[in-house]
Protein backbone atom coordinates (compact mmCIF):
# COMPACT_ATOMS: atom_id res chain seq x y z
CA UNK A 1 0.00 0.00 0.00
CA UNK A 2 0.96 3.63 0.31
CA UNK A 3 1.22 6.24 2.88
CA UNK A 4 -2.69 7.27 3.94
CA UNK A 5 -2.92 11.16 6.02
CA UNK A 6 -6.01 9.58 7.58
CA UNK A 7 -2.99 7.63 9.85
CA UNK A 8 -1.08 10.25 10.55
CA UNK A 9 -0.80 12.73 13.99
CA UNK A 10 1.12 14.63 15.56
CA UNK A 11 2.18 14.35 19.14
CA UNK A 12 4.83 17.36 19.55
CA UNK A 13 6.40 19.43 16.70
CA UNK A 14 9.67 20.81 17.73
CA UNK A 15 9.27 25.00 17.17
CA UNK A 16 12.70 25.88 17.86
CA UNK A 17 16.25 24.17 18.32
CA UNK A 18 16.75 20.90 17.40
CA UNK A 19 14.51 18.90 19.44
CA UNK A 20 13.02 16.49 17.31
CA UNK A 21 9.15 16.24 16.86
CA UNK A 22 7.14 13.55 17.08
CA UNK A 23 4.59 11.61 15.49
CA UNK A 24 2.40 8.57 14.90
CA UNK A 25 1.53 6.98 12.16
CA UNK A 26 -1.69 4.37 11.73
CA UNK A 27 -1.59 2.05 8.60
CA UNK A 28 -2.70 -1.77 7.77
CA UNK A 29 0.63 -1.67 6.23
CA UNK A 30 4.31 -3.97 8.02
CA UNK A 31 6.73 -2.01 9.04
CA UNK A 32 8.90 -3.69 6.15
CA UNK A 33 6.79 -1.65 4.23
CA UNK A 34 6.40 1.67 5.87
CA UNK A 35 10.00 1.52 6.56
CA UNK A 36 11.07 2.05 2.45
CA UNK A 37 12.81 4.54 1.38
CA UNK A 38 9.90 6.97 -0.09
CA UNK A 39 7.05 6.00 2.22
CA UNK A 40 6.62 9.26 3.95
CA UNK A 41 7.58 11.43 0.53
CA UNK A 42 4.58 13.71 1.07
CA UNK A 43 5.29 14.77 4.34
CA UNK A 44 9.21 15.58 2.65
CA UNK A 45 8.16 19.34 3.79
CA UNK A 46 7.26 18.42 6.97
CA UNK A 47 9.76 15.70 8.65
CA UNK A 48 13.27 16.64 9.44
CA UNK A 49 16.56 14.05 10.07
CA UNK A 50 15.62 12.76 13.78
CA UNK A 51 12.23 13.10 14.08
CA UNK A 52 10.54 10.41 15.51
CA UNK A 53 7.06 8.05 14.30
CA UNK A 54 5.66 5.59 16.18
CA UNK A 55 4.44 3.05 13.37
CA UNK A 56 1.40 1.24 14.60
CA UNK A 57 0.57 -1.58 11.83
CA UNK A 58 -2.94 -2.28 12.95
CA UNK A 59 -2.99 -5.27 10.76
CA UNK A 60 -0.86 -7.33 12.83
CA UNK A 61 -1.16 -5.00 15.13
CA UNK A 62 2.12 -4.48 16.17
CA UNK A 63 4.55 -0.93 17.26
CA UNK A 64 7.86 0.04 15.95
CA UNK A 65 9.46 3.45 16.42
CA UNK A 66 11.30 4.38 13.43
CA UNK A 67 13.70 7.72 13.14
CA UNK A 68 13.74 10.35 10.08
CA UNK A 69 17.46 9.22 8.52
CA UNK A 70 17.46 11.28 5.75
CA UNK A 71 15.21 13.69 3.95
CA UNK A 72 16.90 15.02 0.85
CA UNK A 73 15.46 16.51 -2.86
CA UNK A 74 12.02 14.82 -1.61
CA UNK A 75 12.65 11.89 -0.87
CA UNK A 76 12.28 10.57 3.03
CA UNK A 77 13.90 7.51 4.18
CA UNK A 78 13.53 6.36 7.89
CA UNK A 79 15.37 3.44 9.74
CA UNK A 80 13.89 -0.12 9.88
CA UNK A 81 12.50 0.13 12.91
CA UNK A 82 12.60 -1.04 16.69
CA UNK A 83 9.81 -2.91 17.39
CA UNK A 84 8.23 -2.08 21.03
CA UNK A 85 7.25 -5.32 22.94
CA UNK A 86 3.56 -5.98 23.32
CA UNK A 87 3.13 -8.19 26.58
CA UNK A 88 0.66 -8.81 29.24
CA UNK A 89 1.77 -11.69 30.94
CA UNK A 90 -1.43 -11.59 33.75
Amino acid sequence: MAYSSTGWNVIGAAKKGNAPSMYTYTSADAIATVNTSGYFNDLSDTLAVGDIIFVHDSGTPTMSIVMVASNASGVVDVTDGTAISMTDSD
